[in-house]
């Protein structure tokens, strides 16, 4: 009878911890927005905001490597924000600045060239108000991607999976940049 009279209160202390987790959701279940939903209130939605930002124009030398890699993360970064080429009238400017670093992995001791290979680029980017050339938000990024290259009379090969290599970093920096912008917006920090 004892043992009947623990396993149904333990059921019971089950059982209200259930219902005051289900209760807490319920009463927090208002405060959830999704970060790319249209508001009913009047305000802008993030995506209307996001169209405000400037993407200057490359300013490295033509032809070369680091201005095709800024062509790429700005074209990255203006799919993420706009969804097209243009966006509204900016509001805001984004200044990036990017070092770029290869480093061998492996080398051949055959050869004694490289088999793997890291790609590196180091941004640091600055959110500018243009209305007031003031600074509403900075920071830095970095991307890091691995790449093989193939046998070492294959120089094409090699140079395409650079090529790739720096594109796949290029993407992954315009994510997260594209993130830390639509966070600023939405939270406003």
């Amino acid at each position: 009878m004892i043992d009947e009279l623990r396993k149904a209160g333990a059921s019971f202390r089950i059982a209200a911890r259930l219902l005051a987790v289900a209760a807490l959701a319920a009463l927090t279940a208002g405060c959830f927005q999704p970060m790319y939903a249209e508001h009913s209130d009047g305000t802008p939605a993030l995506r209307d905001k996001l169209m405000t930002v400037d993407l200057p124009p490359v300013d490295k030398p033509n032809a070369s490597r680091e201005a095709r890699i800024q062509v790429e993360i700005r074209n990255a970064l203006a799919f993420k924000l706009y969804g097209t080429a243009t966006g509204a009238p900016p509001l805001y400017k984004l200044v990036m600045r990017f070092t770029t670093s290869r480093t061998s992995l492996m080398i051949d001791l055959a050869t004694g060239l490289p088999t793997s290979e890291t790609v590196g680029i180091d941004l640091q980017y600055n959110l500018v108000e243009l209305a007031t050339d003031k600074s509403v938000m900075s920071g830095t990024t970095f991307s890091r991607v691995s790449y093989d290259m193939p046998g070492s009379y294959q120089r094409f090969a090699r140079a395409r999976a650079l090529r790739d290599a720096e594109d796949r970093a290029s993407h992954e920096i315009a994510d997260k940049i594209g993130t830390r912008l639509a966070s600023f917006f939405t939270a406003g920090t």
